[in-house]
């Protein structure tokens, strides 16, 4: 169960306002609000089924005037799905290969010079986004629509978006689902001026011990290409793999 909430966390959190999760039993998509984020998950269909599947996603997102999805392929995906969508036209997404990982332990200690806790207000939470906006180099697209959705997510995300403090500012953050089996953790993200000096630590720190107080001691994600070294030196442990591709409508 742990391995198949890593691989796909969208699909078993709870939702934010204006998001939306559709299951049919072969896939599950999810849609968040605005008009730039969508994700296929939870792949359960035969291989040979591939084409009728695509094209059922695709006249989803159409009727819903989206134009591009990420698709989310992980270990208990059908053999050779990757392939076969790459086949069809999907190509990697940016980071196109992560790691699903869990930690049921404790985690080190934050170093002195920082601190972190959950954001406690709208000008915290934007500043916060910020940093995360800049680390996954957002288009502006993509920021206008996230910034204009910010007073919503602060006064009614059932998310917990924490935030890493040095000197006074706020250079790193990340956002956090709890679930029954841990947080779900998301878009771990750190300033370029304050990478490699113990900040990512101090929010897995923060998540942790929330996730502690919420009586589920366990943290979930997902380890790409930046993250997954220092996941693991965290003490996080491996438990599947997830493919990222992007199929673009238009």
């Amino acid at each position: 169960m742990l391995r198949e909430i890593a691989e796909y966390p969208n699909s078993f959190g709870p939702l934010a306002q204006g998001d939306e999760r559709i299951d049919t039993g072969r896939y599950t998509l999810c849609l968040g609000a605005g008009s730039t984020w969508n994700t296929v998950q939870r792949q359960r269909f035969p291989l040979e089924d591939v084409d009728d599947v695509l094209a059922e996603v695709r006249a989803e997102l159409r009727a819903r005037g989206r134009t591009q999805t990420q698709w989310e392929v992980g270990s208990s995906a059908p053999p050779g799905l990757v392939d076969a969508l790459l086949e069809r036209g999907l190509v990697p997404d940016k980071d196109p290969y992560a790691v699903a990982v869990v930690l049921t332990r404790e985690p080190p200690a934050m170093d002195p010079a920082f601190s972190a806790r959950q954001v406690e207000t709208l000008e915290e939470l934007e500043a916060a986004a910020q940093v995360q906006w800049e680390a996954f180099g957002a288009t502006p697209q993509e920021i206008e629509e996230a910034r204009r959705l910010l007073p919503e997510r602060f006064r009614d995300s059932s998310n917990l978006r924490h935030a890493v403090w040095l000197e006074g500012e706020i250079v790193c953050t990340g956002t956090a689902t709890p679930t029954e089996h841990g947080l779900l953790l998301y878009g771990g993200a750190t300033a370029a001026r304050a990478r490699g000096r113990g900040a990512y630590r101090a929010l897995i720190r923060a998540r942790w011990e929330d996730a502690v107080a919420l009586g589920t001691p366990s943290l979930i994600t997902q380890g790409g290409s930046m993250s997954r070294p220092i996941l693991e030196r965290l003490g996080f442990e491996r438990v599947g793999e997830v493919h990222m591709l992007l199929d673009k409508l238009c």
